[in-house]
Formats: structure tokens, C-alpha cells, sequence
């Protein structure tokens, strides 16, 4: 069991977003994005793929790569990545500025096809509709007490795998939903997790 961990800052955090040299990306992700609301279809692409490329990963990896993916994959604008071409998939595959898993990027492109089919704002609703009751889901103290899946996370999964979306199992789909706010998994005493809360019931 691992609670927060007070860094030589002096800040209590989650023990994933400590403080030290070697993880001053994560404490950045940590402190300012990790769980804050996350809105908008090409927003919700773009933590979705980044998700879908993680998987089997370290965050760390795809954290420190963000950039090159952004640029690889046109910002993640849904109407863009759903044009890229079988040609275009190749060149990814030798695009040192990325994870280059053959299935991960015919996943982000096929997903971005099907997010490109649906209504504008559809994703953000599909996806946010299995958030669940805030006042129902306890402070979590420890790691131990934060779950890898979860009935919601589930149901989001079926969901989107049923409307044509891939790479986007359970465990992928509450990762998601950790990263996009629709739960808060900062632990009770982190110095973050009041701020997320406010800005979700803001």
C-alpha cells in the first residue's frame, strides 16, 4: 500500500507524480493536467490514442513523446487523421518521433474515421455519459485502493469497440477516464486532488 509521498519540495503527492529529477515530467502531468476536465471530440482523440499507444508501457514513454506524436498525427484533428492514407501509415511506422506499432496506428486512424462519422460533439457525450456519481466513489488513500477497471470503464469500453473503435479495452478506457477528469484518482492527501474536484463540479 503507497500513499502520497511528501517530496523535498514539500508537497504532498500521488507517488507516481513525486518529485526528482528523473520524473519531472510526470510531476508536471501530475500537478497541472492529470484528472482536470478534459472537453472537446479532437481533445478526447488525442487522450484516447495516447492511451491506446501506452498500453503494454510505461506512461513515462508516450509523456516524453507527446510532441512527436501531436506532430505526426496532425494535432489529432479527427477530420485530418481520418484522411491519412495507407501510405501515410507506412510513414509513421519510420517516424523515430513515435511508438511505431503497426496495430496502434491503423487503430488511431481507423478510430479517427469512425469519430469522424459521428455528430460533432458525440464523443465528448459518449464518453462522458459514463462518468460516474462523483459523491458515490470514496477518496482513494492508497494505489491500492485505485482499481484498473471499472464497471463504467467497461460499459464505456463496450460501448465504443460496439461503434467501431479499437484499442480501446477496459483497462485503456478508464486510463482515459482517470486522465480526462471524468473520475478523480489523485489519492485523498495529494495536494492536487481538491483542485481537480473543484474544477469538475465547477
Amino acid at each position: 500500500m503507497t500513499s502520497v509521498i511528501t517530496a523535498p519540495d514539500g508537497v504532498p503527492r500521488c507517488p507516481w507524480g513525486m518529485e526528482s529529477e528523473k520524473m519531472a515530467d510526470y510531476r508536471t502531468y501530475h500537478d497541472t493536467e492529470w484528472g482536470l476536465p478534459v472537453h472537446g471530440d479532437d481533445a478526447l482523440f488525442e487522450r484516447m490514442s495516447l492511451e491506446a499507444f501506452q498500453s503494454g508501457l510505461s506512461w513515462i514513454t508516450i509523456l516524453r513523446r507527446r510532441e512527436g506524436f501531436r506532430a505526426a498525427f496532425a494535432d489529432f484533428r479527427i477530420e485530418a487523421v481520418a484522411r491519412f492514407t495507407e501510405a501515410d501509415a507506412e510513414r509513421l511506422l519510420t517516424d523515430p518521433r513515435i511508438v511505431r506499432n503497426r496495430a496502434k496506428i491503423h487503430a488511431v486512424i481507423n478510430n479517427a474515421r469512425v469519430a469522424a462519422g459521428l455528430a460533432p460533439g458525440e464523443l465528448d457525450r459518449v464518453i462522458w455519459s459514463y462518468a460516474p456519481e462523483r459523491a458515490a466513489r470514496p477518496a482513494p488513500r492508497t494505489l491500492a485502493d485505485v482499481a484498473p477497471v471499472t464497471p463504467e470503464s467497461t460499459a464505456l469500453a463496450k460501448d465504443l469497440k460496439k461503434r467501431g473503435f479499437r484499442f480501446v479495452g477496459p483497462t485503456t478506457a478508464y486510463a482515459t477516464m482517470q486522465a480526462c477528469g471524468l473520475v478523480n484518482d489523485h489519492l485523498a492527501d495529494c495536494h492536487v486532488r481538491d483542485a481537480v474536484e473543484a474544477a469538475a463540479v465547477g
